[in-house]
């Protein structure tokens, strides 16, 4: 049975930080998005996952060195499992020296005889892109790289990244494929999984080894590397990596954060580095500019009314992030309403949707957010029950024969500054 749900609305100014679609539409930019040359990208909200740009999104291609970012992944994800260390020092086989790479290689500079910590090494992957760095962290994370490279591509299955494929932990070989939507997607898993990754990492402008620690009782030739993301210099851009393969062109992936907005764009198949970092600027310029993600503040949601329960009400959570990505020109004045529904019987377990919270601005409807019950609502004992289902018959009697009820409102508002 089904009834008119109560509704209590809300009015503030929302928190403004800083989203493209028709117009008159929640996402509809102020301006065209850039026309970029990059045979693939896609740019979407860091925060709330919002898909904000996308030419050939589901294009397949190899990533190329972006590879390295699931290699690093992998290694921060058993650190933080405690089953290796950041001061661990790791074995170097003849297979991780920089003199038994691939031509063309990108380098950390591994060789025989040094002693590296894993922590080194990633700071290898991340600012050098060494292959020789990612061939020593598989090795030392796995008894061999093919098993290496089965966690990745497990690791991808795990989230969902079902046009990505892995062969190798560098990103040397064009068989590694992924899209753009895809690997957008793996970046803001891995932010999620590593947020301190951007400032210990990718945000390094340089890297230099070997060092005297690193070649005991002998006289290293220092080799100082720049970070290949040259894009670091631009306002709020923190990372992530860069990548070329013949077969692929130039890839970029970018996270950058402005004013409490964050964005992640991917690039793929630039045809030169000049035109890959144009493109990602033009993005992420447009992306500032034209969106911005809501943050509610603080507001009451009621508790819900459970017939039949043990407890008369049931406490109510949202069950989405209130985090909302919208057009820079909406969102000034936000209202909530929130809909309770009054058909709601226990036994009830958690995550049960008892409710909807709707957000809306100025211009209308934003967004509706199920509300779910926190804890679950027990089953009542029979007096309890057999007295509910009497008012619940009477109840359903009465509303047949008359009008719906009219919803009850609660309003609070605020000026817009």
């Amino acid at each position: 049975m089904l009834s008119k749900p109560r509704v209590l609305a809300l009015l503030f100014v929302c928190s403004a930080l800083s989203v493209f679609a028709a117009p008159g539409s929640p996402l509809s930019p102020a301006e065209d998005p850039p026309d970029i040359s990059s045979r693939a990208g896609v740019l979407i909200d860091g925060t709330t996952g919002t898909l904000l740009f996308s030419l050939e999104g589901n294009r397949t291609l190899p990533p190329a060195s972006l590879t390295k970012l699931m290699t690093i992944h992998l290694a921060l994800k058993e650190i933080k499992a405690g089953r290796a260390r950041a001061d661990d020092i790791v074995e170097l086989p003849p297979e991780t020296w920089a003199v038994n790479q691939s031509p063309r290689s990108s380098l950390m500079f591994l060789a025989e005889g040094q002693r590296v910590t894993l922590g080194e090494l990633l700071l290898g992957l991340a600012v050098s892109s060494g292959n020789d760095a990612a061939a020593a962290v598989a090795l030392h994370l796995a008894p061999s790289t093919a098993a290496f490279v089965r966690s990745m591509n497990a690791e991808a299955e795990r989230l969902s990244l079902s046009s990505t494929r892995f062969t190798e932990p560098a990103g040397i070989s064009p068989e590694n494929r992924t899209t753009a939507l895809d690997f957008v997607r793996f970046c803001r898993a891995y932010l999620e999984a590593h947020p301190e990754a951007p400032a210990l990492l990718h945000s390094a402008p340089s890297f230099a080894y070997p060092t005297a620690a690193n070649v005991p009782g002998g006289k290293p030739a220092v080799i100082v590397q720049y970070n290949h993301n040259t894009l670091l210099g631009l306002e709020g851009v923190k990372g992530l990596k860069t990548g070329y393969i013949d077969e692929s062109g130039y890839n970029i992936a970018l996270y950058a954060e402005r004013r409490g907005v964050s964005l992640i764009a991917v690039l793929l198949g630039a045809e030169s580095e000049e035109l890959r970092n144009a493109d990602g600027r033009a993005l992420l310029e447009w992306g500032f500019a034209a969106y911005k993600t809501l943050r509610p503040g603080e507001f009451f949601i009621p508790p819900v009314f459970i017939w039949k329960g043990k407890e008369r009400y049931a406490e109510l959570t949202p069950g989405e992030k209130l985090e909302t990505t919208v057009s820079s020109r909406r969102g000034r004045v936000l209202s909530i309403e929130v809909e309770l529904r009054d058909d709601l019987e226990a036994p009830l377990p958690a995550g049960h949707e008892g409710g909807l919270l709707i957000l809306s601005d100025e211009e209308g409807e934003l967004r509706r957010i199920p509300l779910i019950l926190k804890n679950g609502a027990e089953r009542g004992g029979f007096l309890r029950r057999l007295l509910d289902g009497i008012r619940l018959f009477f109840r359903g009697l009465f509303r047949r024969r008359s009008a719906a009820d009219s919803p009850s409102r609660l309003t609070q508002g605020f000026t817009a500054d």
